[in-house]
């Protein structure tokens, strides 16, 4: 059980780790059908499917706290209700782009989950260690490719430092708490975002300088998760048209 004065704020955090994940999701699938290879356009459609699989498990979590629906919650709530952070909704742009984010959100969810496998709240300590099991092969995935992009050609050096030129500022936005994070850190709820950026930023600007990349030095950060570009009103557009559409329509 939950405290009760910590379930709001609970609510709040998963949601937002849930909207990245679907968002990220979106993207990830937009390349199903065009990655550079055979065997690139499986495993991302696998990303893809593990992302959307990912937000269920936390907005179930969330079903249990306070009843919501979570078909509801990602396919009939507006950009502006959405929480995830910016990093996840930019276009996925070339296979640099989408490789170089990808290993920034994994290089920082492995880093929380394993925290969060501590949870004093019971669910959310089993949901982080399943999920984590599935995170260390996306982090060792998109970290190859950060690699292979890096050290290749002339010409993926250059794409892979540019998206990270673009993405770097981006994930600090990841590790800023929301209203009510406080208390849930304090009784050891969730891990202490704030308390993992100096780790994250080790580790993950020692394998880009490995792979003979520079991380950038400031760029604009986004002060809040309520702070969305223009690009995720056409992804939710798009993803939400059917159900809008026929709110009553029916898997078969």
């Amino acid at each position: 059980m939950i405290e009760a004065y910590l379930k709001d704020a609970l609510v709040a955090r998963l949601t937002a780790w849930a909207d990245d994940e679907v968002v990220l999701a979106q993207r990830l699938s937009e390349w199903v059908g065009h990655a550079p290879i055979l065997e690139e356009d499986i495993a991302i459609a696998n990303l893809a499917q593990d992302e959307l699989g990912h937000a269920k498990v936390w907005l179930e979590l969330r079903q249990e706290l306070d009843g919501s629906d979570p078909d509801r919650l990602v396919y009939f709530r507006d950009p502006l209700e959405f929480q995830n952070a910016v990093l996840v909704e930019l276009p996925k742009g070339d296979w640099a782009f989408t490789m170089v984010r990808q290993y920034l959100f994994d290089a920082y969810e492995n880093l929380w989950l394993k925290e969060a496998t501590r949870s004093t709240y019971a669910p959310l300590a089993e949901a982080a260690s399943r999920i984590l099991k599935e995170e260390r092969f996306h982090l060792k995935h998109s970290s190859l490719w950060v690699e292979r992009l890096g050290q290749g050609t002339e010409e993926s050096h250059r794409r892979a430092q540019e998206a990270l030129e673009t993405l770097f500022p981006y994930v600090r936005q990841l590790f800023q708490p929301l209203p009510g994070d406080e208390a849930l850190v304090e009784a050891r709820v969730v891990p202490d975002l704030k308390a993992l950026e100096a780790p994250y930023l080790e580790e993950v600007t020692a394998h880009l300088v490995r792979s003979g990349l520079r991380p950038p030095e400031g760029g604009y950060v986004p002060k809040s998760r309520q702070e969305h570009t223009e690009y995720l009103w056409s992804l939710l557009a798009e993803m939400q048209s059917v159900a809008r559409w026929d709110p009553e329509a029916k898997a078969w």
